[in-house]
């Protein structure tokens, strides 16, 4: 049965996905666990950024199709469903920058969860696809959302349709993948990535978030107004103020993308 293992270190928390033997798929238990692990998360002040991977040689292999057999009760899939529907709302909407490392299969839900977050690093040799029409099921967690954002509408559909997989290089061409590297060089960069995203002001970082997340269904005229708000709320945290002082003083920023060496 695959858990989910929380660790925080550093104002970092690392969740992985344990079920190696399943290829870490999902059962409805580590679907709520996820739930429960965000929502703490989102509510523990010292924790700056998430890094979500699997253990094993695998992201996610999506739901555990040997337990939906022996679970098609309407009510207990309206309750995995709604609890499934939680966690990516908290994802989406999660004020700190959140990873995927994907290594492997990333296939089904183990896909969608992995675009919930606000980047999907992952390893040359990462499978992805969105198996669901391969058993009949309905695509979920975010995805008939997510996908579309990053690749558009007509290549979300054939993804979609097709059940096939997309390669490494696909998916980063596609947009899908910010980043592909050596299995044994992964983990590292994704941590990299996360703790330099996390030296952002975090009210900056959050408002900036809540801004994108709904751009596609808001206007100019919209966004122009939320853009001056925030920016009056940014303007005003002590982390601009110390920012600038940084500047006047000619020092570095706290915060600079960690390029690739």
């Amino acid at each position: 049965m695959t858990s989910v293992v929380l660790t925080v270190e550093d104002g970092l928390a690392t969740l992985v996905l344990s079920g190696p033997g399943r290829k870490n798929a999902l059962t409805w238990q580590a679907i709520g666990e996820l739930e429960r692990t965000f929502g703490r998360l989102r509510d523990d002040p010292q924790v700056n950024a998430v890094l979500l991977t699997g253990a094993g040689d695998d992201f996610c292999s999506g739901g555990d199709i040997s337990m939906m057999g022996s679970s098609t009760d309407a009510s207990v899939l309206n309750e995995v469903m709604a609890s499934a529907n939680r966690l990516v709302s908290t994802l989406l909407n999660f004020d700190r920058p959140v990873i995927a490392a994907v290594d492997g299969v990333a296939f089904g839900a183990g896909f969608s969860l992995a675009l919930a977050c606000d980047f999907l690093i992952a390893s040359d040799r990462a499978r992805l696809c969105m198996s669901f029409a391969r058993i009949g099921a309905m695509v979920d967690l975010g995805a008939t959302y997510t996908l579309p954002r990053i690749v558009g509408y007509q290549k979300a559909k054939e993804i979609i349709y097709s059940a096939r997989e997309v390669a490494a290089h696909e998916a980063l061409a596609l947009g899908i993948a910010l980043e592909i590297h050596p299995p044994e060089r992964l983990a590292a960069r994704a941590e990299e990535l996360a703790r330099s995203l996390a030296n952002m002001s975090p009210v900056s970082f959050a408002l900036t978030k809540r801004l994108l997340g709904r751009t596609f269904e808001s206007n100019l005229a919209a966004q122009l107004e939320a853009e001056g708000s925030a920016q009056a709320v940014a303007m005003n945290d002590q982390y601009f103020t110390d920012a600038i002082e940084r500047f006047m003083r000619k020092e570095p920023s706290l915060y600079r993308w960690p390029t690739l060496k």
